[in-house]
């Protein structure tokens, strides 16, 4: 689903900081979580993978909904599922509801490995999670800044 691009107003010199701020954590998050899924043998990706396998509601997750919740095509997915059968970290199996679904499982071994990653990230993001919701905060503060303005010349215009 594309989204539609919210409606243009000027931009301050505060929002272009902002901006570069929150781009600028994302990316130090990202960084810290390539490194740790490296430190362990594992491509990002692969960690991805794991934790949208393990994070998908209702339990069990296709080879398409992976593709969509990595944002890959199919076939790449099929290939990096290959990859962490090799490793031993997931396993293929037919839906007992559905024989021509395949889902995907991870293993007791992918199970402890993405247990300490998780735990490394969890807490990465508490540390990051104060200034985040800080400059989350900010953003909303400026809304309601505008909003309020505009609301008064409404009922100036009265």
């Amino acid at each position: 689903m594309q989204r539609q691009m919210p409606r243009k107003r000027s931009l301050d010199q505060l929002d272009y900081q902002r901006l570069a701020e929150f781009r600028y954590q994302l990316r130090g998050f990202l960084k810290f979580s390539e490194r740790a899924a490296s430190k362990i043998g594992l491509h990002p990706q692969q960690h991805q993978a794991l934790l949208a396998i393990k994070g998908t509601p209702g339990g069990h997750i296709t080879v398409s909904i992976l593709a969509e919740r990595l944002g890959i095509r199919h076939n790449s997915t099929v290939e990096l599922i290959d990859r962490l059968i090799m490793k031993g970290l997931v396993e293929r199996r037919h839906n007992p509801r559905d024989h021509r679904e395949v889902i995907i499982d991870v293993t007791s071994r992918a199970e402890r490995i993405l247990s300490a990653l998780s735990l490394a990230h969890r807490n990465e993001i508490t540390k990051l999670a104060p200034l985040l919701i800080a400059l989350l905060a900010r953003f909303d503060a400026q809304k309601n800044k505008r909003r309020k303005r505009r609301t008064r010349r409404m009922r100036s215009l009265r």
